[in-house]
């Protein structure tokens, strides 16, 4: 038995695929969070999401207490229709534009021993909803990258 995780980061779910969103406050994780569900995705948890690790896969949901409510900088606490508990497929690690690669390695990221595709963006760039989807779209291979 693996006990559950509770981490800071946000986590949406985009067609029952889990993104968790990892980053030092103000790095954009709740801002990227809400222009992906303008674009359909929907609210696992933000602040804190809870792991856990069950049948070789990761689980997010939202702490009780955080059911359902997003921090909207400039606005306040807003509460969204939720998603049901989601299978983490993408890790975003949200960090300086300068400390992006043009040609990154293929990473992951170990949650509770399991590996999940992991990707390193700035929030702020007007692709990033572009390169959230098509990083997912790698995860879950419906995209063949050239160079494998």
């Amino acid at each position: 038995y693996i006990q559950p995780a509770q981490v800071h980061g946000t986590c949406i779910s985009q067609d029952g695929a889990g993104i968790l969103i990892r980053g030092t406050s103000g790095a954009g994780k709740s801002d990227l969070a809400l222009r992906l569900i303008n674009h359909g995705a929907c609210l696992v948890a933000d602040d804190q999401v809870t792991l856990n690790a069950h049948k070789e896969q990761i689980i997010a949901s939202a702490p009780k207490n955080l059911f359902g409510l997003i921090e909207v900088r400039g606005i306040g606490i807003l509460r969204l229709p939720p998603s049901t508990p989601t299978p983490v497929r993408l890790v975003v690690n949200l960090v300086e534009h300068k400390n992006i690669e043009r040609l990154p390695e293929s990473k992951v990221a170990n949650i509770l021993g399991i590996s999940i595709k992991r990707i390193d963006l700035w929030a702020f760039e007007s692709s990033a909803i572009a390169k959230v989807i098509l990083a997912l779209d790698l995860a879950l291979n419906q995209i063949i990258r050239e160079d494998g």
